[in-house]
């Protein structure tokens, strides 16, 4: 088995005890800051102004905000514990709409508060913690479900950043990545920059740089060009969420990367744990669309860089459809083709 843990030497979320300390993304990659969190609503507020980013990594630092939100409560049971967290976290929810992970976070929270008993707060901390440490373990698993199905030789391009500041560590797509580099199955690695907060530009190129693995940045523009050129052999990415259908919800300009990659033969990957999968959404068509602030686009770091009275469309996420997938990987196996059949047999054989 091959040591993976080389490329992993970066951590988005950590709790000490009686503070959430994130790694603020904003200020990715020339100043390393941390934003200390000490309640809930600091925790909600960083993961609204995009301090915290990642499905997985989301849901992480939402687990660990209803424990500071517990810890803050006085001496309580569990029953008078369920109603004063409740508002908590409704509020952690409302935060980023269309991460899955982030509500099944706290639905498992919900759940560890049902069957708490008298310690309700040591099993809080105990599910968040878990939480955590079951992601990390996912990663490095689907790193190694993915890179098997990468030719060796191969380049590869990504979108966004879907690696250890998106997760618990190793990293979602960014994983097999890393995998399939310490597999020798990938040569050379492509990132998008991924406009307007520039996430591949900013992070994963930056990642990648911790664990000295090479990549080239592109412009968003650029993709379906070094497509055309041969060497690319997948395209991988992350997930907000996975329909019964199998879309994909992700980062805004992953559906062009997917049309692209038919057009040019190119295979095209999406990977996620299974707490990505959301088989009560029927398909893509009935996600909601988180549409961010139109300042993000029209200025960057402060500075307009567009002329006042310029209309702006801002949407953060796009639907891919399932037809131009080829494989979904996550911790339970991996999903060829997805369609709505192949999703429900893979929850029969793998989830239940």
């Amino acid at each position: 088995m091959i040591d993976y843990s080389r490329y992993d030497r970066v951590r988005a979320v950590a709790f000490t005890g009686s503070t959430l300390e994130l790694l603020d993304q904003r200020r990715l990659p020339f100043a390393q800051d941390t934003v200390v969190a000490r309640d809930v609503d600091a925790v909600a507020q960083a993961i609204r102004d995009l301090v915290v980013r990642g499905a997985p990594a989301i849901g992480i630092a939402a687990a660990w905000g209803v424990v500071l939100a517990g810890d803050a409560l006085g001496d309580v049971d569990a029953d008078a514990a369920r109603t004063a967290l409740e508002p908590a976290m409704a509020r952690l929810n409302a935060a980023r709409p269309t991460a899955v992970n982030l509500a099944w976070a706290l639905r498992r929270m919900r759940r560890a508060l049902d069957i708490a008993g008298g310690d309700w707060r040591a099993r809080l901390h105990a599910e968040a913690r878990a939480i955590e440490r079951e992601d990390l373990a996912a990663n490095r698993h689907m790193g190694h479900l993915g890179a098997a199905l990468i030719e060796p030789g191969s380049d590869v391009l990504t979108h966004c950043n879907t690696g250890s500041l998106a997760t618990a560590g190793f990293g979602t797509a960014l994983g097999v990545i890393r995998a399939g580099v310490a597999e020798r199955r990938i040569d050379n690695v492509y990132a998008c920059e991924t406009r307007p907060w520039l996430q591949g530009a900013r992070l994963t190129v930056w990642e990648l740089q911790q664990d000295g693995i090479p990549a080239t940045l592109i412009a968003d523009s650029a993709a379906s060009y070094l497509l055309h050129g041969g060497r690319v052999k997948w395209i991988v990415v992350g997930a907000d969420r996975i329909t019964a259908n199998g879309d994909v919800a992700n980062k805004i300009g992953t559906y062009q990367l997917a049309i692209a990659a038919k057009y040019h033969g190119v295979k095209f990957m999406v990977v996620a744990p299974s707490s990505t999968v959301d088989m009560d959404t029927a398909s893509g068509a009935q996600i909601e669309i988180e549409l961010r602030e139109a300042n993000e686009l029209l200025g960057y770091a402060g500075q307009r860089t567009v002329a006042e009275g310029i209309a702006a469309w801002n949407p953060v996420f796009d639907v891919t459809p399932a037809e131009l997938v080829d494989a979904i990987v996550t911790e339970r196996g991996v999903i060829h083709r997805p369609d709505a059949a192949r999703m429900a047999e893979w929850m029969r054989a793998h989830v239940g």
